[in-house]
Order: C-alpha cells, then sequence, then structure tokens
C-alpha cells in the first residue's frame, strides 16, 4: 500500500468514527488523532504511518495494532483479535459501519 492510499483509507476512518460516535461519547479529531471520552475512560485512535496501521489505546482493551485488510475492506487486529470496528463498537456500546472507498 502506497502512503498516499494509506492516508486517504486512515483519514477517512478516522473523520467516520469521529462523526458516527459524536452523538454518543465526547469524540475529537486531531491533527490524526482521534480522542474518545465514554464512561470507562479515554480512548486513542491514530494513524501510525511508518506501519500504515490504525493504533487503539483502549482503557477497556489496552493497546491494539489495526492493519488494513485488502480482502475484508476492514482494519483487521495484526494478532488475530476482532478487527478495530468491533472492538470499539463493543467497548462504546455504538453501532459502526466503515467501508474502504
Amino acid at each position: 500500500m502506497s502512503d498516499s492510499a494509506f492516508e486517504t483509507l486512515a483519514d477517512s476512518l478516522l473523520a467516520t468514527l469521529e462523526e458516527a460516535l459524536a452523538d454518543h461519547v465526547d469524540a475529537e479529531l486531531q491533527g490524526g488523532i482521534l480522542t474518545v471520552e465514554g464512561d470507562a475512560g479515554t480512548w486513542i485512535v491514530n494513524k501510525h504511518a511508518p506501519t500504515r496501521q490504525i493504533w487503539l489505546s483502549s482503557p477497556v482493551s489496552g493497546a491494539r495494532h489495526y492493519a488494513f485488510d485488502a480482502t475484508s475492506g476492514q482494519w483487521q487486529d495484526t494478532r488475530g483479535g476482532d478487527g478495530l470496528l468491533v472492538i470499539l463498537a463493543t467497548e462504546l456500546g455504538v453501532e459502526l459501519n466503515w467501508q474502504a472507498s
């Protein structure tokens, strides 16, 4: 994946997450970092360009890294766990949908 393709996918994901979460929790996207304030604490979702990954810091599940899977069109856990949207939806109690475009 090229740098520009990663940036496009990551920016689309973060903007979509901010919009989807804003009605349920305090979510703010600034400089490629999405900060989400929920009942259990603070979630940080950010893009990590050197590895072309999305990184999550969660007060519930800890730190996780996600790489884009072209087959599913989703960000998948690099250690084989659930995808990013599944984790965030479960932990925040919000339905989340995003598809690569």
